[in-house]
């Protein structure tokens, strides 16, 4: 049971990974197509591109609240076959989008399931291995979505030839995942702690409110602040570092292909990186708990962008300094096995899933706000308040509760 489920997990989150990233590589063009623009530089382009990324990270958060309310009544093992059912399905409806409005709407409802597989992944794990393993299984299971980025830029190698004139086919790809449900029915079952929780409560289910309730309320407002604020700023990160790179005076003059390259080195060298800050992050739970080193790694992921953005740095030298805040990205996979035991049994992917994704509804308004102001605006000071962000991220975390496996 303890394999299955992990397996299950982590094929869950690479999809995660790949039908996550399909868009970001052949956003502009296919948006061009849909637009009827002749160039992706058209300012309709980044305008519509943004809304389309603002829905599908709305969708994200508000997947991981529905879905994890549906994996505390239904069970973990069918729910996650419904949440990658849905990312599957609607990742590939986007290839026979005619408009940017039906692409936004496929973009929504597939990021309903990527949000919603997450908080029932993670409750499947915390209530299936030994407390002693868990913050290993969260460093492997965080560097799915690694990979599954990796197959997607593999996917789109692949087809080159195709998405150079038909970008919508690469979405056609993002149906893969549903073959997985075929496998979690028939191999993962229920875990014992949520059947057993489920038997006992009988008619008497706890709510949602139940969340802002006695002694729950408290933990569910310090996790949701400090997860908003941490992906508020991570989100931030990802979105704006190449942008910034890229627009660089030692790089805006370079070619598209070559700016392309590095662009591509810096999403190598940060997911690298990141493999790495999972693992150590994973050993310093495992010796000092969770808390203290939450705290640290959001203060280590505010000193890594102030070094890379306080001071104006040629290319060369920010494209290692990147490494940096990429290595603290390991924050965010110690938050897998660490959210859900706050939570009771039956409130556990409600819980998770509502916590961890409400940061995303923040970072969904900041994208459009960008969006529509990115022209005017100076990227490196964007980054370095997205980077301040994580110092009371650190703050916050402090007075989450001690959890020790």
């Amino acid at each position: 049971m303890q394999w299955k489920s992990g397996i299950a997990a982590w094929l869950g989150w690479t999809f995660d990974g790949l039908d996550m990233h399909l868009y970001t590589l052949v956003y502009a063009q296919f948006v061009a197509q849909l637009l009827g623009v002749v160039s992706t530089k058209d300012p309709q382009v980044g305008y519509y591109s943004s809304i389309i990324q603002a829905a599908f990270l709305l969708g994200w958060a508000l997947g991981g609240g529905f879905f994890g309310r549906i994996g505390d009544r239904l069970g973990r093992s069918r729910t996650l076959c419904l949440t990658i059912l849905t990312y599957a399905l609607f990742t590939g409806l986007s290839s026979v989008a005619q408009n940017w409005w039906q692409l936004c709407l496929f973009r929504f409802l597939s990021a309903l399931g990527i949000g919603g597989e997450w908080a029932v992944g993670a409750s499947l794990l915390a209530e299936t291995w030994p407390r002693r393993w868990r913050p290993w299984v969260a460093a492997v299971l965080q560097t799915g979505v690694n990979v599954g980025i990796l197959l997607a830029i593999l996917a789109h190698f692949l087809m080159s030839g195709i998405v150079a004139t038909q970008p919508r086919w690469l979405f056609v790809v993002g149906i893969a995942p549903a073959l997985l449900v075929l496998w979690i029915r028939r191999a993962v079952p229920e875990t014992e702690e949520w059947t057993a929780a489920k038997a006992q409560a009988k008619q008497r289910l706890p709510v949602v409110r139940d969340l802002f309730r006695g002694e729950v309320r408290r933990t569910t407002v310090l996790v949701i602040a400090v997860c908003a604020l941490g992906l508020s700023g991570h989100w931030a990160f990802l979105f704006w570092n190449q942008i910034h790179f890229k627009n660089l005076p030692d790089v805006i003059g370079l070619s598209d292909q070559e700016k392309g390259d590095w662009g591509r080195r810096i999403l190598y060298l940060v997911i690298v990186a990141s493999i790495a800050g999972n693992f150590v992050a994973a050993w310093l739970a495992r010796r000092f708990g969770y808390r203290p080193v939450i705290a640290g790694m959001s203060l280590g992921y505010f000193l890594g962008m102030m070094g890379c953005y306080l001071i104006e740095r040629p290319h060369e030298q920010l494209y290692y300094l990147l490494a940096v805040p990429g290595f603290f990205q390991g924050l965010f996979a110690l938050y897998t096995m660490y959210l859900p035991p706050l939570f009771p049994t039956l409130l556990r992917t409600t819980g998770a899933g509502f916590c961890y994704n409400i940061g995303r509804c923040v970072s969904a308004l900041g994208v459009v706000v960008f969006g529509l102001f990115s022209q005017v605006g100076d990227y490196r000071i964007t980054l370095i308040v997205a980077g301040a962000i994580f110092l009371p991220t650190a703050i916050v975390a402090w007075f989450l509760p001690d959890l020790r496996d």
